[in-house]
């Protein structure tokens, strides 16, 4: 029989015992955190080949695993900067040479060399999937030496350089992507097989290698050996995938993920009254707007310059920047804040409701009218469009106009938008490639401008020749002032109303550094480190 003292020594030793496991669990979890960045994100990827994904949520992992020829700073997207390569560009801008930086090496052990440009470019151009519009200027692209690319232009591309930023343009190790039956052939979207090998694996050069992409799971990413840049903090990234923000918020609390992508601006107090949390806040890059179609047959009233700017007056914008709540700011143009050459929330427009119902008057509508608002019922970026409209029908119940609501499925509201057979629409413009550039589309005759039925038939001659300068102008100064003269002019004319740009919140533990936001990729997972 274990005597009194046995027995309180036998229990000492258990206790003791206890606390070395617990302390060893402790320990091991606080050290795996260390070594993995554990991110939380509501995933909609459909691929992780460069030259097919199209998502936002792919161009972490694609920043993550590839570089690019040129690229933005790490927090801004308002100049470019050398990535892989050096530049210049001919006196008639149709020619860019870039010039390869010396030591570059894929994640295979493979030098970089300009002929893997040249396949990785016309790859992705060839395979005709999503991104390779960006593409559609690109005339030809050569390799005279290993160490130089020469990209020929079809006509001044002002955008080519902030286009060879994104994903696409990803430089990829020409030997190992055809190892895995991808092909720069002119029937690539037909002959190339290499997607479904580039879902679950890389070949960069960037800090990470994809290893696995188990989707609406878990996407892993691990320290790239052969890097030549500073080496990443964490040996490994991996990415959950957790639709509901609410959870996101919870297992960011508990210490289960170390960063919380799609957080909602009601949750934002929560998170900044954690000390164990931080939280950043700022706009995003979508630009919420009316649509009037300048069609008198489909819009009416609304194809009436006075009209539509007897709208964009009468609207309460301050009152939509409180629905949308969070980091939103109201955009002063079509073009979001945050961009180069975008004005800021200073010059944005504010209501006068009795301006407004003067030009209504002078329209011949001062008894006002009816106006059916087509729009898809969803949220979208915290924004609930439906909300949105009716606070829209609200303010210009104001003005006199009777704004019968009618939301749709997203797919049959896109469709009418789309053919530009809606009279009156509320919808969103993401942009496509991160330039001001790709806001000419709002102009005549470009891709939203013809959704409002806006064309150089029933348009002013005076906007007309910004656009056609806009396309082709590449002298930085004359981009900047032919900008401003694009904004002034839809602030008073024209077929849209930019109404909200919302914000983002992500939010993550107060013991990591290096967060910085960037619009292209959001965030890189390579700047990351814990404190």
């Amino acid at each position: 029989m274990f005597t009194v003292q046995a027995k309180i020594k036998r229990s000492l030793t258990l206790l003791a015992m206890s606390a070395l496991a617990l302390t060893m669990a402790y320990s091991q979890r606080v050290s795996a955190q260390s070594k993995a960045l554990v991110i939380g994100i509501a995933e909609n990827t459909t691929s992780l080949d460069p030259a097919r994904a199209f998502e936002p949520e792919s161009g972490i992992i694609l920043k993550g695993t590839y570089d690019t020829l040129v690229t933005f700073p790490p927090d801004n997207v308002d100049k470019i900067v050398p990535d892989l390569a050096t530049w210049t560009i001919s006196t008639d801008g149709l020619t860019y040479t870039f010039t390869l930086k010396d030591g570059l090496t894929f994640s295979s052990g493979n030098p970089v060399t300009a002929n893997d440009a040249v396949f990785s470019f016309n790859r992705m151009k060839n395979i005709k999937g999503n991104p390779s519009f960006l593409a559609a200027t690109i005339s030809s692209v050569s390799a005279p030496d290993a160490k130089t690319i020469v990209l020929k232009l079809t006509t001044p591309d002002p955008a080519i350089l902030a286009k060879l930023v994104y994903p696409a343009f990803a430089v990829t190790d020409s030997a190992v992507v055809k190892q895995h039956g991808g092909t720069d052939a002119a029937d690539a979207d037909k002959s190339d097989t290499a997607g479904s090998w580039l879902d679950n694996n890389s070949a960069g050069t960037g800090p990470y290698v994809l290893t696995q992409w188990d989707k609406h799971n878990q996407t892993t990413l691990v320290r790239n050996t052969k890097y030549k840049g500073t080496t990443p903090a964490f040996d490994q990234v991996i990415l959950r995938d957790i639709p509901q923000a609410a959870t996101q918020k919870s297992s960011l609390e508990t210490g289960d993920i170390d960063i919380a992508y799609d957080l909602t601006p009601d949750q934002s107090a929560s998170v900044k009254g954690n000390s164990s949390l931080k939280l950043f806040e700022g706009a995003g890059n979508t630009v919420f707007f009316l649509l009037m179609n300048q069609d008198k047959t489909i819009g009416g009233p609304l194809s009436d310059p006075k009209v539509d700017q007897a709208i964009r007056l009468a609207l309460d914008y301050s009152g939509v920047l409180k629905l949308t709540g969070g980091s939103a700011v109201t955009p002063a143009s079509v073009i979001p804040v945050g961009f180069a050459d975008a004005f800021g929330t200073d010059k944005a427009l504010t209501r006068n409701l009795d301006a407004a119902k003067k030009l209504l008057a002078d329209a011949g509508q001062s008894s006002g009218f009816t106006i059916n608002l087509e729009y898809p019922d969803f949220t979208y970026q915290g924004v609930n469009i439906g909300t949105t409209a009716q606070k829209v029908q609200a303010d210009l119940k104001d003005l006199g106009i009777t704004v019968n609501l009618k939301p749709a499925d997203v797919q049959v509201a896109l469709a009418n938008y789309r053919t530009g057979k809606s009279a009156f629409a509320l919808w969103f413009w993401g942009p496509d490639f991160i330039d001001p550039q790709d806001y000419v589309e709002f102009l005549p005759d470009g891709i939203v401008g013809k959704r409002a039925n806006w064309t150089s038939a029933n348009s002013d001659p005076a906007i007309q020749k910004v656009r056609d300068q806009l396309n082709i102008e590449t002298d930085t100064a004359k981009r900047t002032a032919l900008f401003a003269q694009m904004q002034t002019y839809l602030q008073q004319n024209g077929p849209f109303a930019p109404i909200v740009q919302p914000g983002i919140q992500i939010g993550y533990r107060a013991d990591l550094k290096g967060f910085a936001y960037n619009a292209q990729w959001i965030i890189d997972p390579a700047t990351f480190s814990r404190q």
